[in-house]
């Protein structure tokens, strides 16, 4: 438990989500500390304090327990007068985190806090911000150390991540677009899982009824971007479980996409394959027919105990048996998903799912780290299962980097979320060439992404302005059935700017 006093700034969020990183969860923001002083017994207090004075941004945090100061942290942050508000603001910000960083690492592990003061989702965005203005790598990888405080092995992932991603982001082509299609059906729901999901067994006879509407929004937003001159440079269908489709949905689906966009420019057409329990040959041959060359088969795990937990209802083999049946049908890549620090596993069992993935051999392998997200189950019955702790999620994420390169795999993007066990990160390794520029997309927010289905958000990009704006589709399946025609509105709005 730690109370919190600000003075001179309230950017209780930013100070808050800092805070969390060192492992405190309990954080009591309060207005006043002289009585707070005179009653505190175990828990901390921390005030920061930010005094301007000449152009100069004074910084001070202060600790203490038991009504001792153990530490405290000075700082000053002078700005130009020609300095942009919205930089002073940034600026400003960052130093404040630095203060308390500072304070908080001299009682707690830093080891514990691996990212330093950055607790954002897309980290990358920094070095690529610094290559844009020709920053040199060394300098970079300086300020990433003195500015942000990350670790070595942070930085070095980040900087080998970003120099991987710019062939791919730049130059920036604002006629390109990468297309998502939503298909919000799954065999059953996982336990962790956050995303639009229908159990397919109840809902199968809304199946068409859904691909109805979602080809009224294909066609429409095609015509949209095809009037605009937009054309499609990667096509990734999700969900859900795209493959609950049958043979015959899967075929009229992307025949409709192919049909309605500009595919003159397209390099990459993704579909997840996903659970191997909806797998079928007469899909993956449908597949392969109509020129998909990239599928996922995510196993999450290769120990059957956990899968029966997590809530799958298939087995270690029949995921071997799909992986070999998309390789005997010949497509040239397979990505694999992974979760560390899914309930009841350890060192040993992460282990086991590497070895299994080693031997099968797939281009790509994410490896996400647990996030334990407010709507999932798990979250609603976080008491009945034991998840890995920080230190052990370190560990494991340090284990599926050792395999990735045994099997000569290189990371290429990565992320982070609220709420992931250790406050690390998802890493995506791909064999040279197999990088998925989707993926790649959607993280560095450079192109947009348009995106189709119940659940969807369109994310459009305009880079002369360094703007981004979200478009969400509604998630409830008959609310999208339904309403499918102010779907093709919302963008319409915003893409019409």
């Amino acid at each position: 438990m730690i109370s919190v006093v600000l003075k001179g700034h309230d950017y209780k969020y930013e100070i808050g989500e800092l805070i969390k990183t060192f492992g405190i969860l309990k954080i009591n923001f309060i207005s006043e500390c002289e009585n707070y002083l005179n009653k505190t017994e175990d828990s901390l207090l921390l005030i920061n304090e930010v005094v301007e004075s000449n152009d100069v941004f004074i910084i001070k945090t202060q600790i203490f327990k038991n009504n001792n100061l153990i530490d405290s942290n000075k700082r000053e942050y002078k700005f130009k007068k020609e300095d942009k508000q919205i930089d002073r603001r940034k600026e400003l910000k960052r130093n404040i985190k630095l203060s308390i960083y500072d304070v908080l690492s001299k009682i707690y592990s830093k080891s514990s806090t691996p990212w330093g003061i950055l607790t954002g989702i897309r980290p990358t965005k920094i070095v690529h911000e610094l290559l844009d203005k020709n920053v040199s790598l060394i300098e970079i990888k300086n300020i990433l150390k003195q500015k942000y405080r990350l670790n070595d092995e942070k930085i070095k992932l980040i900087t080998d991540v970003a120099i991987c991603e710019r062939k791919y982001v730049y130059p920036i082509r604002e006629d390109l677009v990468s297309i998502y299609i939503s298909i919000p059906f799954c065999p059953t729901r996982c336990i962790y899982c956050s995303f639009p999901s229908n159990p397919i067994d109840k809902n199968k006879n809304k199946v068409e009824e859904y691909l109805k509407s979602l080809f009224k929004e294909i066609k429409g937003t095609a015509k949209l971007l095809n009037d605009l001159g937009k054309k499609v440079e990667s096509i990734y269908i999700g969900g859900g479980t795209p493959t609950t489709l049958s043979a015959n949905q899967l075929s009229k689906l992307i025949l409709n996409i192919l049909e309605n966009f500009d595919i003159t420019e397209l390099k990459e057409f993704t579909v997840e394959a996903g659970r191997p329990d909806t797998i079928t040959r007469e899909k993956l041959l449908t597949l392969k027919k109509n020129n998909i060359d990239r599928i996922s088969i995510n196993p999450q795990t290769m120990n059957d105990k956990t899968l029966k937990l997590i809530g799958r209802s298939h087995s270690t083999e029949d995921i071997k048996k799909a992986y070999t049946l998309a390789r005997e049908i010949g497509f040239r890549t397979v990505n694999m998903d992974i979760i560390i620090g899914l309930p009841d596993e350890g060192l040993l069992e992460l282990t086991n799912t590497l070895e299994h993935i080693q031997r099968m051999n797939p281009e790509n392998l994410t490896v996400h780290t647990l996030a334990v997200k407010r709507s999932s189950r798990l979250r609603e019955n976080i008491e009945d299962y034991n998840l890995s702790r920080e230190k052990l999620a370190n560990y494991m994420l340090n284990l599926t980097r050792n395999y990735s390169g045994k099997m000569q795999m290189y990371p290429y993007y990565m992320y982070r979320q609220k709420y992931m066990l250790g406050n690390l990160e998802n890493i995506g390794y791909c064999k040279n060439g197999h990088e998925c520029i989707y993926n790649i997309q959607i993280m560095e927010e450079k192109q947009s992404i348009i995106a189709l289905g119940a659940g969807g958000i369109s994310k459009i990009v305009y880079p002369k302005e360094n703007r981004l704006e979200r478009v969400p589709n509604v998630k409830n399946l008959d609310e999208y059935i339904n309403r499918v025609d102010e779907m093709i509105d919302r963008k319409k709005m915003q893409l019409i700017d």
